[in-house]
């Protein structure tokens, strides 16, 4: 985290955007839900921000939100902690016990290792499936193409709790494109929750109906 950036002035810039671009779309200013990418931000960092109001967290990967977030989570039980980076299949088990939500299921084998491990464990967090919009070879997510089928088979055969889709569109292509299409797929098979949009382009979500948008540096700066 940039030392000399200003967290609560920051998030409070994002939260007034957040609610006039709802409004503006005529949505509830209340619905689109902000979760503050975490990644590479000092547990001090981290503090601040909550200590500013906030309480939905985002991070990249389980090994460094190991590190930080069993302390952090103890001091404050409201807090949300999201996975929002591709899950290795060897770190389930710690996923689950870690984070609130997950936004990475992906693939089949991944899917039934969740479940069992909920089976076993009974920890259950809530699931987003993410979707490569843009199919990307080098990106994490399942294809536009296959998001039915593998929605269905998550739902049905593993019985996992999904919330909605999650998309990280292609850095060099209009994301209004990859927005509509992630709200279609969501729309045809009955999930709410549409996780989309990030520091660069979580007003254009919000218009396309985002209720979750992750946005860290402008909340805390550049990552160093």
């Amino acid at each position: 985290m940039n030392e000399q950036t200003d967290v609560p002035h920051n998030l409070r810039v994002v939260q007034d955007k957040i609610q006039l671009t709802a409004q503006s779309a005529t949505r509830d200013p209340t619905e689109p839900v902000l979760c503050a990418v975490s990644k590479t931000v000092s547990a001090d960092g981290i503090e601040i921000a909550i200590a500013a109001g906030q309480r939905v967290f985002g991070e990249n990967r389980v090994q460094e939100a190991e590190e930080k977030w069993p302390e952090i989570k103890e001091r404050h039980k409201d807090v949300d902690l999201h996975l929002i980076g591709p899950l290795q299949t060897n770190k389930a088990a710690k996923a689950i016990h870690l984070f609130d939500t997950i936004e990475t299921v992906d693939r089949p084998k991944l899917a039934r290792i969740l479940a069992n491990e909920i089976a076993n464990s009974g920890v259950t967090p809530t699931f987003y499936i993410q979707v490569n919009t843009g199919e990307e070879p080098q990106k994490a997510g399942v294809f536009p193409g296959h998001a039915d089928e593998f929605i269905e088979l998550c739902r049905d055969e593993y019985g996992l709790p999904l919330a909605g889709l999650m998309c990280i569109p292609p850095i060099d292509e209009e994301p209004t494109l990859h927005f509509s299409l992630l709200r279609e797929i969501a729309h045809r098979n009955g999930l709410v929750g549409l996780s989309m949009g990030m520091s660069a382009d979580y007003d254009i979500a919000i218009a396309f109906g985002a209720t979750l948008v992750r946005v860290g540096t402008a909340i805390f700066g550049p990552r160093g």
